[in-house]
């Protein structure tokens, strides 16, 4: 199969999103921009592209799809959402949607059970992205997980796409690079005792602090290798080909002769121990100088993938402050890291 990539940009957005529309009506599936990372588009009605999605990803059918809605009008064609939390789930929607937020919520008897992987619940959410939008305006509801092969670092970039899914998928929607560059935040939405509850199940660009004036925001439990509850959850995640090594203190960083590190570095600050500990074979910085937390996210999977390359035999990751969008990208570099440890 031969991969075509269609640019899309703010002159033709209405284009690009016509060409995406006609292959995903047809039943395939599209490689599409969202404000977080680059989703694998597919009517989330039609169980049949729903699992050219899996095929293309050799995603397992146990994990869970997100499914992406035109606006709030929508959410009542894929969920039921309980009298009990209605009223914080329209507040969640008012707050942020469009928006890196996605809400797990019981499902509507008509969403098929792979897109849930047949769990009762169901993801959902409203992209910023003009693109998905479009789509799930013209098309319905849209199911699209990240863009790339499963358990490997998520695309950010066209570019990063075709390297994982070319001649497995027939067309991606240039973009450009994704504005946030993680993805969304995941709370399952609950009826609490005396205010609702929000089960944080994958930190994101909304983060804890932000979500606990609607409710009182809890941490998931551990989730099992073969039935996560949501997206992106598993304990490995978000790898690269090369081990990732992630430690508490500089200190406990210790080379094995022989053998190429690259180093990820959080504002490549030589204060912070990690880059003069080591003659690094090569070096990606997050926020250059600055350790903006925000700049950092945009720049994390990009750089994971520019350390991910022949001749490297560990990437060593600096950790970041774990609170606020610090902790979605702490929450990712454990997961990169888990199957090294």
């Amino acid at each position: 199969m031969q991969t075509r990539v269609k640019i899309a940009d703010f002159e033709n957005w209405g284009a690009a999103a016509g060409e995406a529309a006609r292959v995903l009506a047809a039943g395939d599936v599209v490689a599409v921009p969202t404000e977080t990372v680059y989703g694998l588009a597919a009517v989330a009605f039609n169980p049949e592209a729903v699992a050219r999605v899996f095929e293309a990803k050799e995603r397992p059918s146990f994990d869970p799809l997100i499914v992406h809605l035109a606006g709030i009008r929508d959410l009542r064609r894929v969920a039921v959402v309980p009298e009990g939390i209605e009223g914080v789930v329209r507040q969640l929607a008012e707050a942020f949607w469009p928006g890196p937020l996605t809400l797990v919520l019981p499902k509507h008897e008509d969403v098929p059970d792979l897109v849930t992987s047949g769990l009762p619940t169901v993801a959902v959410r409203v992209s910023k992205h003009e693109v998905m939008r479009r789509l799930a305006k013209e098309l319905g509801p849209i199911a699209a997980p990240s863009a790339n092969r499963f358990g490997r670092i998520s695309p950010t970039s066209a570019s990063a796409v075709m390297s994982e899914l070319e001649g497995r998928i027939p067309l991606i929607i240039d973009g450009g690079a994704c504005s946030d560059g993680l993805e969304s935040t995941i709370v399952a939405v609950e009826v609490g005792e005396k205010r609702p509850t929000l089960r944080l199940l994958r930190p994101g660009p909304v983060t804890r602090e932000d979500l606990r004036k609607f409710g009182r925001v809890v941490k998931a439990g551990r989730v099992t290798d073969d039935r996560p509850e949501a997206p992106g959850t598993l304990e490995s995640h978000y790898a690269p080909g090369v081990p990732v090594l992630l430690f508490d203190e500089p200190g406990e960083f210790e080379p094995e002769e022989g053998r190429n590190y690259a180093l990820l570095s959080y504002r490549g600050d030589p204060r912070d121990g990690y880059l003069e500990r080591h003659a690094w074979t090569r070096v990606e910085v997050l926020s250059p100088g600055k350790g903006k937390l925000a700049e950092a996210a945009v720049r994390f999977f990009f750089a994971m993938r520019a350390l991910d390359i022949e001749g490297i035999d560990a990437i060593v990751a600096e950790p970041v402050s774990d609170v606020g969008l610090g902790s979605a990208i702490m929450d990712r570099l454990r997961r990169a890291a888990a199957k090294s440890s």
